[in-house]
């Protein structure tokens, strides 16, 4: 779990906050949020390079890396507000996904039990087996729940006959009995997978996925609302999973397996502020971003704005702010 800065490229923090080191628990002493990067992407299945995500996402940004990004809407300043620190990226070996699994899971539980919320910077999304698992095993086993943004379920058994990869990490975590099933929330799903058996394992775990030609026609305000009381019905927290291919690959194209008709970027942002707003958010994780299939670094400019989203909503909660989407924005 030693603190290497960055495993790929220079050693900067996310858009400039301090750092800390997780084996010095005294470096982030009383923080609010610890953000660890998670680069490996030996669980995917088809492009390969989201072991270079974490490193985007912490750059994707124009402004200065100043630590301070003041919410138009909110107003709030996450990065002044909030005591945040980076821990840098796991030693993560590319050939080692088992053994980089267990580090993360061991940094997750570390940062729960320091009473700050662990936010994941991945990765492929096998990374989401191990990072939800080490909260979980401070919080509680089945003490929380899911909410998943992907284009795919992830949901599978095996993957070329491994248990880990980034197309089971969803299946472990419900087996584990880490989250419970009918706490588990998808949104997004779309394309020509999972299978009939893999579907009929779900429904019997009874997960609820929401596919995206349902929440476009019904609404992704109806979709949350009609979902959050069950997040939080026998649960104390939430963790919140961001696979960036949940976004159209013509507004996110830097990922490993793009599927189209996704969500706009400005309705998984909308729908990340609400949750991290309304919701006892544990951890999150952004995965799959991967730059090497970016263009123009849109795809981590957005990744980094759902950190952003999620930072500021947590920052107003945690103030005891109001919000509403549709306030004017000079009446204040």
């Amino acid at each position: 779990m030693a603190n290497i800065g960055n495993m790929y490229g220079p050693d900067f923090t996310f858009l400039g906050i301090p750092r800390c080191d997780l084996e010095n628990p005294a470096s982030f002493a009383g923080a609010d949020v610890v953000i660890v990067g998670a680069p490996i992407d030996s669980g995917t299945s088809h492009r390969s390079g989201a072991k270079f995500g974490p490193q985007a996402i912490r750059g994707g940004d124009y402004l200065p890396h100043d630590a301070e990004r003041p919410h138009l809407s909110m107003r709030v300043d996450s990065l002044k507000e909030l005591k945040i620190f980076d821990a840098g990226d796991l030693l993560m070996p590319p050939g080692d996904l088992v053994s980089s699994l267990k580090v993360l899971e061991a940094a997750t539980e570390k940062i729960s039990r320091a009473g700050a919320i662990a936010v994941v910077l991945g990765g492929d999304h096998s990374v989401a087996s191990a990072d939800v698992l080490g909260i979980a095993k401070h919080r509680g086993m089945g003490k929380i729940s899911m909410v998943h943004f992907d284009a795919h379920a992830d949901t599978g058994d095996l993957q070329f006959g491994a248990l880990v990869g980034h197309g089971t990490p969803m299946r472990r975590l419900i087996d584990s009995g880490a989250v419970r099933g009918d706490r588990f929330l998808q949104l997004g799903l779309r394309g020509y997978w999972p299978d009939n058996e893999t579907l009929l394992w779900m429904r019997d775990q009874g997960m609820r996925s929401y596919e995206m030609t349902e929440i476009h026609h019904r609404g992704m305000k109806a979709v949350l609302d009609e979902s959050f009381s069950t997040l939080t019905d026998g649960c104390d927290g939430v963790f919140l999973s961001v696979d960036i291919d949940v976004v159209d690959p013509g507004m996110a194209p830097g990922t490993g397996t793009p599927e189209p008709g996704g969500m706009t970027s400005r309705e998984l942002l909308e729908a990340v502020r609400r949750i991290c707003f309304e919701l006892p958010v544990v951890g999150i994780d952004v995965v799959e971003v991967c730059p090497a299939f970016d263009s123009a670094d849109i795809t981590a400019i957005l990744a980094n704005r759902v950190v952003l989203e999620a930072l500021s909503a947590i920052t107003l909660k945690k103030k005891g702010g109001s919000y509403s989407p549709t306030r004017n924005l000079l009446d204040r």
